[in-house]
């Protein structure tokens, strides 16, 4: 049995509203609520960053795998926006964990399919058995340009996932990629906010590849949308995993633990990993939960997982994602969102 053997997430507690930045710009913001069924996104504070909000997940996915850190034998770290251009975000991470200097370490990115593109990694590792213990994290301090669609939704958060073979808390029962070359959002180095092309992100991007994958996947396994408890897509806004799940034959009671973008917005490389880590905190035993990830570029990953009998003494040993969120949130005004995510460099 490979999968996983500890989880975690990390949310920063700062919140912006969708109505004040709607405020900002002279919109109605019902209208842009309405059309995009996201409500508030966290903001992370002045002194987090991708390397942060990692280490904040990572802690709790070792409560939760109640492993020694000097056992974890490989880290990769998925992310848009590593803090350094020329530095890697994992030497800091496993320093300030203790794991190491023994250890295998890599940063990713492929724009919101990093964090899962990491998990992959760190399972072929186990699966392989070159590893004992890998661990891998999708992180983000996400960027939206003032005035742009992206501002009202572009959050911070992550969330870590050790894999191993011993006290194994969700198996991997199946994987499968999907992918091609499609120019759907981009950001040229030196550029601090990305670019999209609009309207062609949804069907040639997102659905697209959700969808072949969702499809790939099930077709790979045999199973059947009702085989599942919970299923989790990449959330870019509220509507399009929804849309997503219901073309698949999915319900949305078994995307709503995992559709977690209204409260919190779109973490990018940690979206689906965070809806992921929700739906294991309510997950029970022999449940099977499927998550569909996406990046633009683009690519989708497709796991099957399964939860075993250790998951629900897990489950609390670190903070669930809905006590991380509801216990503390502090709202800013717009003025203090723009000193809080600093300097506003706009794209030519």
């Amino acid at each position: 049995m490979i999968g996983i053997v500890g989880y975690g997430s990390y949310v920063p507690c700062y919140r912006i509203t969708v109505d004040e930045i709607a405020r900002q710009w002279g919109k109605k913001g019902d209208d842009i609520k309405n059309g995009i069924l996201v409500y508030e996104k966290s903001v992370p504070g002045m002194d987090e960053d991708t390397i942060t909000i990692a280490v904040a997940a990572a802690k709790n996915a070792l409560k939760r795998a109640q492993i020694d850190p000097q056992k974890i034998e490989g880290v990769y770290i998925g992310s848009e926006s590593h803090p350094y251009a020329v530095k890697p975000s994992g030497t800091v991470l496993v320093d300030a964990l203790g794991i190491g200097p023994e250890v295998h370490v890599a940063d990713y990115e492929f724009a919101c399919k990093a964090g899962s593109e990491a998990m992959y990694v760190a399972f072929s590792h186990i699966k392989s058995g070159e590893m004992n213990y890998a661990m891998g994290i999708g992180a983000d301090t996400s960027q939206g340009a003032p005035g742009d669609a992206l501002e009202f939704t572009a959050s911070a958060g992550g969330s870590a996932f050790i894999m191993g073979k011993e006290n194994v808390l969700a198996e991997i029962l199946a994987t499968y990629s999907y992918t091609s070359d499609t120019a759907d959002f981009w950001r040229r180095e030196g550029r601090m906010y990305p670019m999209h092309g609009s309207r062609f992100t949804g069907e040639p991007a997102y659905f697209k590849h959700v969808l072949g994958a969702g499809r790939g996947i099930l077709k790979k396994t045999g199973l059947e949308p009702e085989d599942f408890k919970y299923a989790v897509f990449h959330m870019p806004n509220g509507k399009f995993p929804l849309k997503a799940g219901k073309t698949l034959g999915f319900t949305k009671k078994q995307m709503e633990p995992g559709w977690v973008v209204p409260w919190i917005g779109n973490t990018y490389s940690g979206s689906s990993i965070t809806g992921l880590s929700a739906a294991l905190d309510a997950a029970a035993p022999g449940d099977k939960i499927l998550m569909v990830s996406f990046g633009s570029g683009a690519g989708s990953d497709a796991f099957v997982f399964q939860t075993t009998e250790a998951i629900e003494a897990a489950q609390h040993l670190a903070p669930t994602f809905k006590e991380m969120t509801t216990k503390k949130r502090i709202y800013l005004t717009y003025g203090e969102y723009v000193r809080y995510r600093g300097k506003i460099q706009l794209n030519d």
